[in-house]
């Protein structure tokens, strides 16, 4: 999908949101991108970013998001809210983010470590 597509797709998940949703996708997003290279693949229901594979998704909900990340094992946090085994070696676990404060530095480094996985 070419960007120009792919803005306006995107666009889209942030109709009827607040302000706030934004601004912790665009921080989510700067915090990956600080990884390496990073694609926005917009679905239906969520938007992916992906590497060579999806490492994380996002959901927008009107006064916060989700954020799934994959993990090469179970994560014990407070802050994890459903947790999910897809495959021997895979976990999703996720996440609900209501402010920018929350991508913090633990945050990175699950996002950072996802991020390798899809590499």
């Amino acid at each position: 999908m070419t960007q120009s597509l792919v803005r306006p797709a995107i666009d889209l998940h942030f109709e009827g949101r607040s302000a706030e949703v934004s601004k912790i996708y665009e921080s989510i997003l700067a915090v990956a991108r600080s990884f390496g290279p990073v694609s926005e693949d917009p679905k239906k229901t969520s938007i992916h970013l992906t590497n060579r594979t999806a490492f994380a998704g996002i959901q927008t909900r009107r006064d916060y998001l989700i954020l799934t990340v994959k993990s090469a094992h179970d994560i014990t946090s407070d802050r994890i809210s459903k947790r999910e085994q897809a495959s021997a070696n895979r976990w999703h676990l996720e996440l609900k983010l209501r402010t920018r404060k929350d991508v913090d530095s633990e945050l990175t480094a699950w996002l950072q470590d996802a991020y390798e996985l899809s590499s």
